[in-house]
């Protein structure tokens, strides 16, 4: 693949983790991740800059040694897995919550099962 696709798709991954900041069902570190390895694929400035970053680097180093979460990070993406579904199950109508309650359980299940950093 070409390096302005991974540039772009490194863009679009940073401003969905950006997006999860602020939206509790979608998660911030993992699209960070996946910024750093399109920007491994097509911009080292950038790269280096997101793995030495103080808040998210520390993630970063973490999932490429081990593919490790830290207890931290699974404890937060699990509240807001756990908090979403609930809003969920209160505001949008049977079955659709639903949806939203499957979501949670793999997602939730999946980074259950990582290792811890």
């Amino acid at each position: 693949m070409s390096r302005t696709f991974y540039l772009i798709a490194g863009f679009l991954a940073l401003g969905l983790g950006g997006i999860g900041f602020l939206l509790p069902l979608l998660p911030t570190v993992p699209f960070v991740i996946l910024a750093a390895f399109c920007f491994a694929r097509s911009n080292e400035t950038l790269e280096r800059w997101l793995v030495e970053h103080p808040t998210f680097g520390v993630h970063i180093r973490m999932w490429r040694e081990r593919g490790a979460i830290s207890r931290k990070g699974k404890q937060a993406a699990l509240a807001a897995f756990a908090l979403s579904a609930m809003l969920a199950l209160a505001f949008v109508p049977l079955p659709w919550s639903l949806i939203s309650l499957a979501a949670a359980a793999i997602g939730g299940s999946w980074i259950w099962t990582r290792p811890e950093g």
